[in-house]
């Protein structure tokens, strides 16, 4: 079985009618699903249905919340308002938690990227910053104006903490494309890295066997600190 690539399932976002399609439809950039092959897993697109999240994880090895242009529910994590900027998916934020929740339970392997980092804390029991410039004062550019294939700042690693060890380094640079982020970490979790203006950009639970999340897109491979997430990862899944 250890010869076979583990299965990796990814969370696909959605689109009402247009574009693509005269019906709802759903999506993923082809380099999420690249990054997992070149790690050595075999990828598969998770639809959002809440009821069939057990279904999925008796056959996976591991499980990716990828990210997207949309923000989970405030009320999900205790917030009294609602910053006008939220947008939410609720049916996808619905499965994701299912999924998660699920897969931590069965100490499934979870990564968390941008948006699923956020989803990953809220799964866990943290809160959200629910627009950062409105709450961050001087606040570096995390919706970055220049490509997402490019860096857009750096953050600092925490040492001793998984990140620090897969990485193997005190800073690395990251592409940002986020107007949220992690406010209270949850319970089970540690901060293991932070952006220059003290956004939380990386959590982590030592409860399970892989329980990470990064709110940068390792997945566009910038440096060779996130082709290292995704080996590090998917060999957990491997291990499992």
């Amino acid at each position: 079985m250890h010869d076979r690539p583990p299965l990796i399932g990814l969370t696909l976002d959605s689109e009402e009618a247009g574009g693509y399609s005269k019906f709802p439809w759903y999506a993923i950039r082809q380099n999420y699903c690249e990054a997992v092959i070149r790690a050595g897993g075999l990828p598969v697109a998770l639809p959002h249905e809440p009821e069939s999240a057990e279904a999925y994880l008796d056959r996976l090895q591991g499980l990716i919340v990828t990210g997207g242009a949309f923000d989970v529910d405030p009320v999900l994590f205790g917030a009294d308002a609602r910053h006008e900027s939220v947008v939410t998916k609720d049916k996808r934020t619905r499965f994701e938690l299912a999924v998660t929740r699920g897969a931590l339970a069965r100490n499934i392997p979870v990564l968390g990227i941008c948006g699923g980092q956020q989803l990953l804390n809220v799964a866990l029991g943290g809160s959200l910053i629910q627009h950062i410039p409105d709450s961050i004062p001087n606040a570096l550019a995390h919706e970055q104006p220049n490509p997402r294939n490019e860096a857009g700042h750096e953050v600092t690693i925490v040492h001793g903490t998984l990140l620090h060890r897969i990485v193997g380094s005190e800073t690395i640079a990251v592409n940002s494309a986020h107007h949220q982020a992690v406010d209270f970490a949850a319970p089970e979790c540690v901060v293991d890295a932070l952006a220059p203006d003290g956004v939380v950009e990386g959590i982590e639970s030592t409860r399970y066997r892989f329980c990470l999340g990064v709110q940068w897109h390792p997945e566009f491979a910038i440096s060779m600190a996130d082709t290292r997430i995704f080996a590090a990862f998917v060999q957990a899944a491997r291990d499992g």
